[in-house]
């Protein structure tokens, strides 16, 4: 086993190179940590999963911290609004003011792959490398340091460890000691790139019988479409041959610009994506000595909000903060920071998780009453507060 010597006691080890994971090693990096990533996928485009994300004013906020912002701007669409609903005709309901903050736009929208590729880039430029197809075999958190053996043979000690290794966590057994995963809401969600039609400047949401459908861009030429059905069995796949049929199906009843993206493009060979929508939100604390979880590990979002990768960041923004003002050589400095961690991201992650489980059952019938558009707009405005 290849023993490292660790250069300084403020060594801090990120499992999990996703949005959440290389964000927080930036804002460490950024914060002067000694930053390890280790990811167990065996490359950059196996960790990265969906098609798109949106970036709420409050995402393009902690990006601008961690100096991605204007990158994020440069390659994505800058929408002039957060959104319209249509009915299944395309016949205008309301306009969805969304709820910018000064300074930025009230929705960004990329595409999965480029953010990775601009996070990465940051990391690189901070110092902090990835190295894939690695994951820890032990974490033994000693009070003064946390020694972590490696699947590649190192060994190290780290100051702090924190678990981005996202819904299905390895690390959240060493924190909270139980299992504890996502709940399926009964939903499940079918997306595909399409032509960034003319139109699709803002979040377009048709609402019918089958579901909400969507449209979102996220490139000058580019935008994801997106319908949210109710799956009562997550266990039922069809196979990727059978998707772009069962999805034309789905959308029989649409006109409007969600019929024309039905006629012209959902082809046959389309790549499309079925994910099942889950919520979480783990109880406090979110530590247990020196090992810190973020994002997906402790509040799983369904996308109902575009809030996901947001709060992640968020989540790595934060947690840099707490840790720079700590005296990582203590143990109670630590914890402290920790715990401040928490309490200052908890109820703002509940209120988006809880909020869009309540839009889920709202869309798939569990939940009529549901004031979907009240608490979206309350939600969202609560987003603009500070971190």
């Amino acid at each position: 086993m290849q023993n490292i010597t660790p250069g300084s006691r403020e060594r801090v080890l990120v499992v999990g190179a996703g949005i959440g994971g290389v964000a927080t090693a930036v804002a460490l990096a950024q914060q002067g940590f000694e930053v390890d990533v280790v990811e167990i996928t065996e490359s950059t485009r196996q960790s990265i999963f969906g098609v798109g994300i949106i970036q709420p004013s409050n995402a393009l906020r902690a990006l601008d911290v961690i100096g991605a912002k204007d990158a994020c701007l440069e390659i994505g669409f800058a929408a002039p609004a957060w959104g319209r609903k249509e009915d299944a005709q395309g016949n205008v309901l309301f306009e969805m003011p969304g709820a910018p903050i000064e300074g930025y736009p009230p929705m960004n929208g990329v595409t999965r792959p480029e953010l990775h590729r601009i996070l990465l880039e940051r990391a690189a430029q901070e110092g902090v490398a990835v190295r894939y197809s690695t994951t820890f075999t032990s974490i033994d958190d000693r009070g003064e340091s946390v020694r972590v053996e490696c699947s590649d043979g190192s060994a190290a000690d780290y100051a702090v460890v924190v678990g981005a290794d996202g819904v299905g966590s390895t690390v959240r057994e060493q924190v909270l000691h139980a299992e504890l995963r996502p709940t399926y809401i009964g939903q499940s969600a079918f997306r595909v790139n399409i032509p960034r039609l003319s139109g699709i400047d803002r979040i377009i949401l048709q609402e019918g019988e089958a579901g909400m459908a969507g449209v979102v861009p996220i490139g000058p030429e580019l935008a994801y479409f997106f319908l949210n059905v109710p799956w009562p069995d997550r266990s039922v796949r069809p196979t990727r041959e059978e998707l772009p049929g069962l999805l034309r199906g789905y959308l029989a009843e649409f006109g409007g610009l969600t019929g024309e993206i039905r006629d012209h493009h959902i082809h046959d060979d389309s790549d499309i994506v079925l994910r099942p929508e889950e919520g979480m939100i783990a109880p406090a604390p979110w530590h247990t000595g020196r090992v810190v979880l973020i994002g997906d590990a402790v509040h799983a979002v369904p996308p109902h909000l575009g809030q996901g990768a947001a709060q992640a960041i968020e989540d790595g923004v934060v947690l840099a903060e707490e840790l720079a003002a700590a005296d990582l050589a203590s143990g109670a400095s630590v914890a402290a920071a920790l715990a401040s961690y928490t309490e200052r991201r908890y109820e703002r992650c509940k209120l988006i998780v809880e909020t869009c489980i309540g839009i889920g059952r709202y869309e798939i019938g569990t939940d009529p009453a549901f004031d979907h558009v009240g608490e979206t707009q309350r939600t969202m405005e609560a987003m603009v507060a500070p971190l």
